[in-house]
């Protein structure tokens, strides 16, 4: 039920791609107004995951999901009827507020379940592929209805999977433990508001980058403000009892190859749903069901990986597995970028869409567990929001750099296939950077099963 309601989540950042071009007739929408329904769900999810992963560890896992999932849902329902472009953008910030609360909430809750590492490393290899799933089936069920139904009933989906949850968590999910004043996590109000403030203010920065250049003031003066906003972050960071992201929690070597695996995969999901879904509709002339079916083949390649994954990461370990990934993914980028107006779907498109999801199911899944196979149950909430920052801030990323690549060239299918070759390139980089942090002993003492390690 966990991992659902991960997909769900994940599912509500990509629902949005295929249907912006009829949100946009509806509502007479210009470039940056699309741009920011599009954006109002992460900004306010990236923001705020740090401080809901505080709130989980603090309060308990079971509290603080329950009330993140009935803000998520109630917001998916307003969003659905939403009568106007302020109204749309405005609950879609409201998703993302639930979200953030819910997705380290419900790794809290796993934690507390499966305290085992060697359970719990093979409930994370599942869970990260779960979450990659949920980015594909936004895609193809958002154009599905856009085309059969309305683009407002695939908020629906998110309701529906909120209530289901909601009145099953009584009779799934244990109750909370009582948390003990030694490792209950103390108030950082400062670098919460810090955190949030910093992150969503970058973020707006770098989704705007793409329409209006990073010469613009636009985008100059967010990017300024939420970088100095993070800078006095990490100051306060090093001073306070208990900080909100402990120094050092990011930086451990394993973590951070994972983490920056997570980043990666989720930059190249971004860049890929939103470069085919314009090549497909606007050169192609494909219509939203047919863009959504063009995507099937890389549904399919998750689902069939997610089997196989956690075997594999069992066997070989999750590091391998890993880099492994980052190469396959590599190898997927490159294939596409052979995208041209004359090139077919079968021999431009579909190679690389194979390739590029087994790539990709290998990265979410074996990041997952490097990123927190050591946590303790204690800072489950802040590995869930540290992990889940890294998934969000991916696609803003990636949009941002790889897109500022894409406008070197004046031919838009051309610039398309230089930022999926940059993509390829970084992929590559990744991979030996990972094989170098990777590249140690884990400490004597801790509980850590052979097989996942």
């Amino acid at each position: 039920m966990l991992a659902v309601v991960q997909a769900t989540l994940i599912f509500t950042i990509t629902l949005i791609a295929v249907p912006l071009p009829d949100i946009g007739r509806e509502f007479g929408l210009d470039t940056a107004s699309l741009i920011l329904v599009n954006a109002a769900y992460g900004l306010s999810f990236s923001g705020l995951l740090l401080l809901g992963g505080r709130l989980a560890d603090r309060y308990g896992g079971r509290r603080i999901f329950t009330a993140g999932l009935l803000f998520f849902g109630l917001a998916s329902a307003a969003a659905a009827f939403s009568p106007h472009f302020m109204m749309l953008v405005t609950v879609r910030f409201m998703q993302g507020i639930g979200a953030a609360l819910v997705a380290p909430a419900a790794l809290a809750i796993l934690r507390n379940v499966l305290p085992d590492p060697a359970a719990f490393g093979r409930a994370m290899a599942v869970w990260g592929g779960v979450s990659v799933l949920g980015a594909t089936i936004g895609t193809v069920i958002s154009g599905a209805m856009t085309t059969w139904i309305s683009w407002r009933w695939m908020f629906l989906v998110p309701v529906l999977v909120s209530c289901i949850t909601l009145l099953l968590m009584s009779r799934l999910l244990p109750k909370d433990h009582d948390i003990s004043l030694t490792n209950r996590p103390g108030q950082d109000v400062w670098g919460g508001i810090l955190a949030t403030l910093g992150i969503s203010i970058a973020s707006y920065g770098l989704i705007f980058s793409s329409s209006y250049g990073w010469s613009s003031p636009a985008v100059q003066l967010p990017l300024l403000l939420g970088s100095a906003l993070l800078v006095a972050f990490s100051l306060v960071e090093r001073r306070v009892k208990a900080p909100l992201l402990p120094p050092g929690f990011i930086l451990e070597s394993r973590r951070l190859a994972g983490l920056i695996g997570i980043l990666l995969a989720a930059a190249s999901m971004g860049l890929v749903t939103f470069l085919l879904s314009l090549y497909l509709q606007q050169e192609k002339g494909w219509s939203p069901l047919e863009t959504a079916v063009g995507f099937l083949p890389y549904m399919t390649t998750l689902i069939a990986t997610g089997r196989i994954t956690a075997a594999l990461i069992e066997r070989f370990g999750a590091d391998r597995v890993m880099v492994s990934g980052l190469l396959l993914g590599a190898a997927g980028l490159a294939l596409l970028t052979g995208i041209s107006r004359e090139s077919s779907y079968m021999l431009g498109l579909l190679p690389g869409l194979v390739i590029l999801p087994l790539g990709t199911s290998f990265i979410f899944a074996s990041s997952a567990v490097i990123t927190t196979i050591n946590v303790p149950p204690y800072q489950a909430g802040l590995a869930g929001g540290v992990m889940n920052t890294a998934m969000e801030l991916g696609p803003t990323v990636g949009l941002a750099f790889f897109m500022s690549i894409a406008a070197l060239q004046s031919d838009v299918i051309r610039g398309y296939a230089w930022a999926l070759g940059a993509a390829s390139a970084v992929f590559v980089a990744a991979a030996l950077l990972s094989m170098v942090l990777t590249k140690r002993t884990e400490p004597e003492g801790e509980a850590l099963p052979a097989d996942i390690s």
